[in-house]
């Protein structure tokens, strides 16, 4: 395995790690300070929010982990072009179940979510 691919699959590690913790600082680790999340709320309208405010939400919620509930992580793609990578990641923070596809790019040698767009299915 190359070591951007090595790098993505530590980066997604981290991501499940973080959402099954909820743990805002972990998720600001790897996620650049310009992201956002992107999603399509259950109005029907798309929501961009500020990566800072999402992380804000993130402190306020009970993690699965507190919650003794089972973990379903999975990777379902890594597409890797230059410094650009796209992940695509299926997860439960129940009762939702999320697809993400996070846009990655490699920053001096590192890589970092730029952005988040999500969906969730109860």
């Amino acid at each position: 395995m190359d070591t951007d691919a090595r790098a993505l699959r530590s980066l997604a590690q981290t991501y499940f790690d973080s959402a099954y913790e909820l743990d805002a600082d972990k998720f600001a680790s790897i996620f650049h300070p310009s992201s956002s999340v992107t999603k399509v709320g259950d109005d029907g309208n798309v929501s961009v929010t500020p990566i800072a405010t999402w992380l804000a939400a993130v402190r306020n919620l009970k993690a699965p982990k507190q919650q003794g509930l089972e973990r379903q992580d999975q990777i379902l793609s890594i597409d890797v072009e230059g410094e650009l990578a796209l992940l695509k990641l299926k997860l439960q923070i129940p009762p939702r179940s999320f697809t993400d596809m996070l846009s990655c790019l490699k920053i001096e040698g590192t890589w970092k979510i730029a952005q988040k767009v999500m969906t969730s299915k109860i």
